[in-house]
C-alpha cells in the first residue's frame, strides 16, 4: 500500500507508562478466519512484515483523540495506539470499528453508549438486581466473565457490586481460593485473579471494607498472586509476612490504632505493588483506593494524637540522655513519617495536628537531637523542623526568642557566680550545622539556609496592636545569631584575598552572602547598622579576588545590592573606605575578557551613572578615573566622568541653576495674556529704535535688576559654548579612534571638525572675531551656536557608527538652548550686550 491516509505509526504502552514506538506502516481492515472476526491489520512500510493484528472486538473500548488517534485496551496491561499520517484515514477505520460494534462515528468513544437497547436498558432498571452464578469452583470461568463483561456498563457495574455485597460472595470466593491453592489448580487461580482485579475496578468503599478486613486481606493479595501473564506467581505474602517488620518505637496500646496501621500498610503495597498499572480506562476506576488509603492516614493521626500517653513517652525518650542510640533512631524516624502523614492532613486538622507537637514540647526536643552526633538523627531532625518552619514560622521565631529570654536570665545569675552560660540557641544549632555540613556538594547546607531564610523573612512576619514580630525577631537576629552566620565569612577574609579558596568553602561562603544579600533587601537600619559596624562589605569584598568565579559575582552581588538602595549612609562608608578599589582591581584583572564579571561590574558603574548618584560618581572619578579612561568599548565611564564635570561646573558657579529656575519660571511660568502683549509690542516697535540697541521689555520684567541677571548669563553663555566645543571634539575623536567607517572618517574631517574644534589661538582672545562673547562672531550665541548645532546634527545622520548616545548627559544644556532660542530678539541683543 502506498496510500499516505491509511499511514499509521504503532504504539504500545509500558509498564512505566511511556508509549514504545513499534514502527510505522500501512492499517488496513478485513475478515481474519484465524480469528474469526473483522479485525485490524498493520503492515510495516519497509518489509511488509506484520506489525498489528488485532480483533475489533463488540466489547472493547475504543477511543478516538485529536482526529488522528486510535487508542484501545487489547488485553491485560495492554494498551495500544494507531497514530494516523493523515485524519482522513483515522475517519476511515474510526467507522469500520464502529461499523463493527455497532455504534454510530460520530462519538469519541464507543463506550460512552451502553451495549443494551432500550427495551434492555429499561428491564435492567426495572429488575431488582443481577443474578451471580453459584460460586463453584467449576463455574470459576462464568464468574470472570460475567464481571469482565459488566465494566465497560456503569449501571451493570452498579448492580454487580450490590449483588457481590448482598450475597457475602467475596468470602466465598476466597474459599474458594484456598481449595485451588491445596489442588494447585493454576487455571482455577488465573480466573479468581481476573476476578479479583474486576471486583477492585467496581471502585466500592463496601466492598473495599470487606476485601481489606484482617480476615481477607492476605487471600485478596494471595489471589493477585497468580497473573496469568507471568510464568510463576509472585511471593507477596511471604514478603509481608516474614521480611516487613513492624516496629513499635513506643508501645500502642490501642488495638484498633494498631490494626489500622497494619491495614494502611497492606493496601499501600497492594496499590503500589500488587496491582498492575491500571491502563487508560482503568485509571479513574481506583480513585476509591486512593481514597481508602487517604482517609486511613487521617484517622491514624488523629487517633495518635488523641494519644497523651503515647505522645508523653515519645518525647520523654527522645530527650532522655539515658535512650541508646538506635533507640534514638527509630524515634526520630518514626515522627518523622508522623509529621510526613500530617501533610495529607486538611488545614484546620493539620493546625491541631502542629498544636499538639508544639504543646508536647517538640522544639525543645528537636534541639537536643540537633546537639547530638550522630547524622542520621541529626538528619530525620532537620526533616522534622523544616516541616515545622514551612507550616508557622512564627511559632518557631516565638519559641527561639522566649528561650534567648530565659538563656539571659540565666547568664546574668551564672555571671554573678563567675559561671559561664554554655546553652545554645536552636536557632544557632541550625546555622552550626549549615556551617559544618560534610556534604561535599552542601545538600544539608542548601535546605537549612532556606529554613534560616524562611525565618528572617519580614513577608511572613505578623504585625499586631502590642508588639511587632518583625522588630522584637530581628533585633533578637542581629544580636544573638548574625555574628555566628557571619563567623566563615570574617574568618576567611582577614587578608587581601581568601585564606581558604577551596571548593566547599567557596560554596559554603555563597550561601552566606546569599542569605545576606537577602537581608539587604528586606531589612532595614539592622543590616545597615551591622554592615557599617563590622566593616563586612570590605571583606566581603576580598572575596573578589577568589579564584571560583561564582563566589566572586556573589561579593560583587552583594554590593550591587547595596549601591541599589541609594542610600547616604551606605554611599558615604563605600567612600571612606574606598570599597571600589577591590571592584576596579577585578575589573582590570579580567581584562579584555568578554564574561559575566565584565558584563556585572559595567552594570554597576552605568546604574551610578543613570541614576545620577552624585557622590559614587565624584567618588569614582576622583580615585579610579585614570584607571578606567582606556575603556572605550562601552561609553558608560566617559558618560561618568561628564556627569562629574557637569556636576563640578553647578558647584562651580552656583547661580547658574539659581539663573535656570528663573529662566524656567520666566518663560513657562507667565499666562497667555503677558504673552500676548509681549508678541504685540514686538511688532509696535521700530526698526529705528532696534538699531538703536534699544531692548524692548515687558512691563512684567522691568521691575528686575538687568545688572544682576545678565552678567552671570553671559559669562555662562561663554563657558557653555566653549564646553560644548571641547565635549563634541572629544567624542568625534573617540569615534574615530574606533568604530567608524574610512568614507565616514573623510565626510567628518572635510567639515564638521574645522567648525568645531580648529580654531586659531587668536580667536579665543576676548573681543576678537573668534571670541565667544563677541556679537556677530562665530562663537556667539547669535550665530555659532545654531551653525554648530545643524552642523552637529548633520555628520549625525551621516551615522555615528559605534557612539553609544546618552541623551540624558546633555538634557539641561539642551534645555537652556531652547530657551535662548525662544528668546524675543530684542532680548538676545540685549543679552549679547
Amino acid at each position: 500500500m502506498t496510500d499516505t491516509r491509511r499511514r499509521v505509526k504503532v504504539y504500545t504502552l509500558n509498564e512505566d507508562r511511556q508509549w514504545d514506538d513499534r514502527g510505522t506502516g500501512h492499517v488496513s481492515s478485513g475478515y481474519v478466519e484465524r480469528l474469526k472476526g473483522m479485525s485490524l491489520l498493520v503492515r510495516a512500510e519497509s518489509d511488509g512484515s506484520l506489525l498489528l493484528e488485532s480483533k475489533i472486538n463488540p466489547n472493547t473500548a475504543y477511543q478516538k483523540q485529536q482526529d488522528t488517534l486510535i487508542v484501545w485496551s487489547e488485553a491485560e496491561n495492554y494498551d495500544l495506539a494507531l497514530s494516523f499520517q493523515e485524519k482522513a484515514g483515522c475517519d476511515e477505520i474510526w467507522e469500520k470499528i464502529c461499523q463493527v460494534q455497532g455504534k454510530d462515528p460520530s462519538v469519541d468513544i464507543t463506550q460512552d453508549l451502553v451495549d443494551e437497547s432500550e427495551e434492555e436498558r429499561f428491564d435492567d432498571m426495572s429488575s431488582p438486581g443481577l443474578e451471580l452464578p453459584s460460586c463453584e469452583l467449576s463455574r470459576l470461568e462464568e464468574i470472570a466473565e460475567l464481571v469482565a463483561s459488566s465494566l465497560p456498563s456503569p449501571l451493570r457495574r452498579e448492580k454487580l457490586a450490590l449483588a457481590l455485597e448482598n450475597e457475602g460472595y467475596i468470602k466465598k470466593l476466597l474459599e474458594l481460593f484456598h481449595v485451588c491453592e491445596d489442588l494447585e489448580n493454576i487455571e482455577g487461580l488465573h480466573h479468581l485473579y481476573e476476578i479479583i482485579k474486576g471486583i477492585f475496578l467496581l471502585n466500592r468503599t463496601a466492598l473495599f471494607e470487606v476485601m481489606f478486613s484482617e480476615e481477607c486481606i492476605m487471600d485478596v493479595i494471595g489471589c493477585l498472586e497468580y497473573d496469568p501473564a507471568l510464568s510463576q506467581p509472585r511471593k507477596h505474602r511471604e514478603f509481608l509476612t516474614k521480611t516487613a517488620k513492624f516496629k513499635e518505637v513506643i508501645p500502642i496500646s490501642d488495638p484498633e490504632l494498631k490494626q489500622k496501621i497494619h491495614q494502611t500498610y497492606r493496601v499501600q503495597y497492594i496499590q503500589d505493588m500488587v496491582l498492575p498499572t491500571p491502563s487508560v480506562f482503568e485509571e479513574n476506576m481506583l480513585s476509591t483506593l486512593h481514597s481508602f488509603i487517604f482517609f486511613n492516614k487521617v484517622e491514624i493521626v488523629g487517633m495518635l494524637q488523641e494519644d497523651e500517653k503515647f505522645l508523653t513517652d515519645l518525647f520523654a525518650q527522645l530527650t532522655d540522655e539515658a535512650t541508646d542510640e538506635e533507640k534514638r533512631q527509630e524515634l526520630v524516624n518514626f515522627l518523622k513519617e508522623f509529621c510526613a502523614f500530617s501533610q495529607t492532613l486538611q488545614p484546620q486538622n493539620r493546625d491541631a495536628f502542629f498544636k499538639t507537637l508544639s504543646n508536647m514540647g517538640i522544639l525543645p526536643a528537636l534541639e537536643v537531637i540537633l546537639g547530638m552526633d550522630d547524622t542520621q538523627v541529626r538528619s530525620a531532625a532537620t526533616d522534622i523542623f523544616s516541616y515545622l518552619v514551612e507550616y508557622n514560622p512564627s511559632m518557631v521565631r516565638e519559641f527561639v526568642m522566649q528561650e534567648a529570654q530565659q538563656n539571659d536570665d540565666v547568664s546574668k545569675k551564672l555571671t554573678e557566680q563567675k559561671i559561664t552560660n554554655k546553652d545554645i540557641l536552636l536557632i544557632n544549632l541550625i546555622i552550626e550545622h549549615m556551617i559544618c555540613d560534610t556534604d561535599p556538594e552542601l545538600g544539608g547546607a542548601v535546605q537549612l539556609m532556606g529554613l534560616l531564610r524562611t525565618l528572617v523573612d519580614p513577608e511572613n512576619m505578623l504585625a499586631t496592636s502590642n508588639k511587632t514580630e518583625k522588630t522584637e525577631f530581628l533585633g533578637f537576629f542581629y544580636k544573638h545569631c548574625m555574628h555566628v552566620l557571619t563567623a566563615p565569612l570574617l574568618a576567611n577574609t582577614t587578608e587581601d584575598k581568601p585564606s581558604k579558596d577551596d571548593f566547599q568553602t567557596a560554596q559554603l561562603l555563597a550561601l552566606v552572602l546569599e542569605l545576606l544579600t537577602f537581608c539587604v533587601e528586606h531589612h532595614t537600619y539592622h543590616i545597615k547598622n551591622y554592615i557599617i559596624n563590622k566593616d563586612i562589605l570590605r571583606r566581603v569584598l576580598v572575596l573578589m579576588a577568589s579564584k571560583h568565579a561564582f563566589l566572586a559575582l556573589c561579593a560583587l552581588r552583594f554590593k550591587r545590592k547595596i549601591i541599589g538602595l541609594k542610600d547616604e549612609f551606605y554611599n558615604r562608608y563605600i567612600m571612606k573606605s574606598f570599597l571600589f578599589e577591590p571592584v576596579v582591581k577585578a575589573f582590570l584583572n579580567n581584562g579584555s575578557r568578554y564574561n559575566l564579571m565584565n558584563s556585572a561590574i559595567i552594570e554597576m558603574f552605568e546604574f551610578i551613572r543613570v541614576e545620577d548618584i552624585k557622590s559614587l560618581t565624584a567618588h569614582v572619578i576622583e580615585n579610579y578615573w585614570k584607571a578606567l579612561e582606556d575603556v572605550d568599548y562601552v561609553q558608560t565611564f566617559k558618560g561618568l566622568k561628564l556627569r562629574f564635570e557637569q556636576q563640578r561646573e553647578r558647584q562651580d558657579n552656583p547661580k547658574l541653576d539659581s539663573m535656570r529656575s528663573i529662566l524656567r519660571n520666566h518663560r513657562y511660568r507667565r499666562d497667555a495674556r503677558t504673552l500676548e502683549d509681549e508678541e504685540e509690542m514686538w511688532f509696535n516697535t521700530d526698526e529705528d529704535d532696534m538699531e538703536d540697541g534699544e531692548a524692548v521689555v515687558s512691563p512684567s520684567d522691568k521691575a528686575k535688576n538687568d545688572d544682576d541677571i545678565m552678567d552671570p548669563i553671559s559669562k555662562f553663555m561663554e563657558r557653555k559654548k566653549l564646553k560644548e566645543s571641547e565635549e563634541k571634539e572629544v567624542l568625534l575623536k573617540t569615534n574615530l579612534s574606533g568604530r567608524q567607517s574610512p568614507s565616514f572618517k573623510l565626510s567628518l574631517s572635510s567639515g564638521t571638525k574645522t567648525n568645531l574644534t580648529s580654531q586659531s589661538p587668536a580667536a579665543n582672545l576676548p573681543g576678537s572675531p573668534g571670541s565667544p562673547g563677541s556679537p556677530g562672531s562665530p562663537g556667539s550665541p547669535g550665530s555659532v551656536s545654531k551653525n554648530t548645532s545643524q552642523t552637529a546634527a548633520i555628520t549625525t545622520k551621516g551615522g555615528l557608527v559605534g557612539l553609544v548616545d546618552y541623551p540624558d548627559d546633555d538634557e539641561d544644556d539642551d534645555e537652556d538652548e531652547d530657551k535662548e532660542d525662544m528668546l524675543p530678539l530684542s532680548k538676545k541683543a540685549k543679552f549679547e550686550s
